[in-house]
């Protein structure tokens, strides 16, 4: 098969950006008011970019004017069609996944709820009533009598729920066609019964693989304290675990956890102004992150 002389391909750097703020975890994303939201991203500048990194680091600050701190690669996006408005450039988009804490962003950008746009992790509160309601209807049409469908649904969908597998599911659901983006990229209708908020582009996906990252994460990495203020509540911190968990988790257990671990230490001090016994505040102890093979603040997924 000859190649075609006249294709390219442009690279992209795409950024997932998380905080958790009051217990939620949230994304920031470009775009006006009323439309699919982006993920901030912009192009390598092959001759003047000294690294992807800084590259990113250049775009996320020029469209929301905020600064990252922690930031790692994520996976490269790079299938064949993937953007059908490119034509016969092929587009490849570096993602990194970036954690901060909240703050105001510029002009259009904005965060958003992460469970506003994955609504089936949410499991805090139990299991998510759209499983029942919106998700399990349509793949089950989707499924019919098929074997080998039926089972896909059974292992990503099932009773025995397995956090780690955001990307497997978002997938399931774009190939059954319950995600807006299925029907885009398809340029067909999208129908009525879509699950969750869409976003531009593959970027749904691309947030997918970041919170499978992080969840796997937090078994055995602790992230959470880029999230957190200097000084935090053990509360603050179980919360912040379960906001990208999509789990509660069990108070003495987690406590007992977090203290064997050594990650934190104590301040001496106090939450004032709070009815009760005031809480205390702790700090992270980074001293501990090499002491221990997994220095993680959740419980590994089964």
């Amino acid at each position: 098969m000859a190649t075609d002389p006249t294709a390219m391909v442009a690279i992209s750097l795409d950024a997932v950006i998380v905080a958790v703020s009051d217990g939620e975890p949230r994304l920031l994303v470009v775009g006006p008011e009323g439309v699919p939201p982006a993920l901030p991203a912009g192009p390598l500048d092959v001759e003047a970019d000294e690294t992807l990194e800084l590259a990113l680091r250049r775009w996320v600050s020029r469209q929301t004017r905020l600064d990252v701190g922690y930031v790692e690669q994520l996976y490269t996006f790079g299938d064949l069609g993937r953007r059908p408005d490119a034509g016969r450039t092929r587009q490849v988009s570096v993602a990194y996944l970036a954690l901060v804490r909240e703050a105001v962003p510029h002009l259009q950008a904005r965060f958003v709820d992460v469970y506003d746009l994955l609504p089936w992790e949410d499991h805090r509160q139990g299991e998510p009533p759209v499983l029942a309601e919106a998700v399990r209807p349509v793949l089950e049409r989707w499924a019919g009598d098929d074997r080998a469908r039926r089972e896909r649904i059974a292992s990503t969908f099932g009773p025995t729920w397995d956090g780690g597998r955001v990307l497997e599911r978002y997938e399931l659901l774009y190939e059954a066609g319950a995600v807006a983006e299925a029907a885009v990229d398809a340029d067909r209708p999208i129908p009525a019964d879509v699950v969750g908020e869409a976003m531009r582009f593959d970027h749904r996906r691309m947030v997918a693989t970041a919170l499978g990252r992080l969840r796997g994460k937090l078994t055995y990495r602790p992230l959470v304290f880029e999230l957190l203020e200097e000084r935090f509540t053990l509360l603050e911190l179980q919360r912040t675990v379960e906001a990208l968990a999509g789990v509660r988790l069990h108070k003495q257990n987690f406590r007992r956890m977090i203290e064997r671990s050594g990650l934190v230490e104590g301040t001496g001090e106090r939450v004032a102004g709070q009815g009760g016994r005031p809480a205390e505040l702790f700090r992270s102890r980074p001293a501990a992150y090499g002491e221990r093979k997994r220095t993680g603040t959740a419980p590994p997924y089964r």
